[in-house]
């Protein structure tokens, strides 16, 4: 599988896709890997992902330097995302004693009633494009936290950030037969949908992750999916309308505008319109275009040439 860079449209690297094969047999080494992890005390694995969080945070010139090449997500906003992820990842360490103690309902008496949490046990994790860093920690940080082993599979498109979190968990200490990185595109996730995984927790498009739950509604396991937004940003007229200008702008073309929360339109009060308007202008006008890995740009290449159909339309 080719990693081409958005900007240049040069091959960065080639790497092995899976086979189905493949997938399966990283599928039965996680499940028998599972078992074991899930028996290390909680802290210990949780000192894995603190451990986690700072190699990512030593390792960031290069993490983002690879991330800004294969998604053309300009290099000060995936350094910014790295430092996003990391905070969440950190949230996960600071919490996840308290939300994964033991609850006693009833303590007392003849009947006692304990709510115990335990790991579902082997989950997908098919992750998205966009942000790599943040919705790849969102789903594998918690469940490696809480015992789970992960089939993480990256989207084609940010293979090499997913190779370089995985080969950051494995460095920190998680097994790597508990977190498998499996490669590739449709494929991949097609062969995904036929294990019998314990959940499935998907970021992507709204088609795809309507399909990826019919196709496993059978199973009866949990599935998370965070599909796209279709959101708009209301602007008051007791605004600073320079401000309220600038966000707006930040909102809707940040990271090349492929966000999922990405402000797709803006209701203004008329006392403010005009002004609003010619200060969101002036403001677009300052946003620079450029190569990605230039420090001052603003705006880089789309991710993917398909994207430019859906824009002209």
């Amino acid at each position: 599988m080719k990693i081409i860079n958005p900007a240049t449209e040069a091959v960065i690297k080639e790497v092995q896709e899976d086979s189905a094969a493949a997938i399966q047999q990283k599928f039965e080494t996680a499940k028998a890997a599972q078992k074991t992890w899930a028996k290390v005390p909680l802290n210990e694995r949780i000192a894995c992902i603190a451990k986690f969080n700072e190699l990512m945070l030593a390792n960031a010139d290069k993490i983002a330097a690879d991330l800004s090449a294969e998604v053309g997500k300009p290099l000060g906003q995936a350094k910014g995302e790295i430092n996003g992820g990391v905070g969440r990842s950190k949230f996960f360490v600071e919490n996840s004693e308290k939300y994964l103690a033991d609850e006693w309902m009833v303590s007392e008496g003849a009947t006692r009633e304990k709510i115990v949490y335990e790991p579902l046990g082997v989950i997908a994790n098919i992750s998205a494009w966009n942000y790599p860093v943040l919705v790849g920690v969102n789903v594998f940080i918690p469940a490696l936290i809480g015992g789970n082993a992960v089939l993480y599979k990256p989207s084609e498109f940010s293979t090499l950030t997913g190779l370089n979190m995985a080969e950051m968990l494995w460095q920190a200490g998680v097994p790597k037969d508990v977190f498998q990185v499996v490669i590739g595109g449709k494929d991949a996730g097609e062969a995904l949908l036929n294990l019998p995984l314990n959940g499935y927790f998907f970021t992507g498009s709204y088609n795809t992750g309507k399909y990826i739950a019919e196709r496993v509604a059978g199973k009866l396991v949990p599935v998370g999916l965070e599909l796209g937004g279709k959101d708009p940003m209301y602007v008051c007229d007791d605004v600073d309308v320079k401000s309220a200008a600038a966000s707006g702008v930040e909102g809707a073309f940040y990271n090349n505008g492929q966000s999922c929360c990405a402000v797709e339109r803006i209701y203004v009060q008329e006392k403010i319109y005009d002004d609003y308007v010619n200060a969101f202008i002036e403001e677009a006008k300052t946003m620079k275009m450029g190569e990605p890995n230039e420090e001052s740009a603003f705006i880089g290449p789309l991710t993917r040439p398909q994207q430019m159909a859906v824009l002209e339309d």
